[in-house]
C-alpha cells in the first residue's frame, strides 16, 4: 500500500515548532501503519532524541539557536532517522516517503540523515547549521 500522510495534523505540528511564540522546538513524524502522522512534540531535545531507537524510522523537525558573539538566529533542520534494526525495504521507502513531508515541511536550513545516534548529538546537530549558517563571527576570538 502506497504511504499516505495526515497533512493537516503534520502541518499543525510543523508550525508550532516554527512559531516564535510557542516553547515547541521539535516535532516528529513517525509512521503509523502505512500513514505518516505526527509522532510527538516537546521543548527538550533528548525527548526527541529519545524516539529515534534501532527498531524505529521517523522524520524530525527541529528549531536550533546558532549564532555567535555578534549575532543569535533560529535555524531549523529536517532530521531523518533510520535505526539499525530497519528493514531493507523501509530503508529504501523512506526516501520516497520524504517527499511527502517536505511537502509540508518546506522551510528548513540543513537536512540530515541519520542511523548512528552519536550524529543525534545536539551539538554536532547545532556545529553543522553554524557551518551552513555563513559568516561565524566567534572565529574572531580565536
Amino acid at each position: 500500500m502506497a504511504t499516505q500522510i495526515d497533512k493537516d495534523a503534520c502541518r499543525e505540528a510543523y508550525n508550532l515548532v516554527r512559531d516564535d511564540n510557542t516553547d515547541i522546538n521539535w516535532a516528529s513524524f513517525k509512521y503509523d501503519g502505512s500513514t505518516i502522522v505526527p509522532g510527538g512534540q516537546g521543548t527538550d531535545y533528548d525527548e526527541f532524541k529519545q524516539q529515534c531507537t534501532d527498531d524505529e524510522r521517523l522524520f524530525g523537525f527541529v528549531r536550533i539557536t546558532t549564532g555567535d558573539a555578534m549575532s543569535k538566529r533560529v535555524k531549523f533542520t529536517l532530521i531523518t532517522w533510520i535505526g539499525e534494526n530497519v528493514s531493507g525495504l523501509q530503508r529504501a521507502k523512506i526516501s520516497t516517503d520524504k517527499t511527502l513531508v517536505k511537502d509540508i515541511v518546506q522551510n528548513f536550513a540543513k537536512e540530515f540523515m541519520i542511523s548512528d545516534v552519536r550524529e543525534l548529538e545536539e551539538d554536532y546537530i547545532r556545529d553543522e547549521l553554524k557551518k551552513a549558517g555563513g559568516a561565524n563571527y566567534d572565529a574572531q576570538a580565536e
